[in-house]
């Protein structure tokens, strides 16, 4: 599904990148693709790479180096932070839906 252009997804990334290697463990590449599908077209490593900077430099996602390749997957406190995070927003959607 292709999102309207005034649906800005932006803000809400981290989460996003966090909702996807919560579930399986990617690379940059992978992840923008991913959730660039759901926006209608592919992030640039210019969006993708800095917000997951900001996640490891709060300890909440780490990497693996496979090569050439940082693979990503969520730290403990990644995984406490994207629970909180997904109530929040949960909570959040089902007031607008009413």
């Amino acid at each position: 599904m292709k999102l309207p252009k005034y649906v800005d997804l932006r803000g809400l990334l981290s989460f996003q990148i966090m909702h996807e290697i919560k579930k399986k463990q990617y690379c940059g590449e992978d992840l923008a693709s991913i959730i660039g599908e759901r926006k209608g077209n592919k992030l640039t490593p210019g969006t993708i790479y800095p917000t997951l900077k900001k996640l490891r430099e709060n300890n909440l996602v780490k990497f693996n180096q496979n090569g050439r390749k940082k693979i990503y997957c969520l730290t403990k406190k990644g995984v406490k932070e994207y629970k909180i995070s997904k109530r929040i927003l949960n909570s959040l959607f089902k007031k607008i839906s009413r």
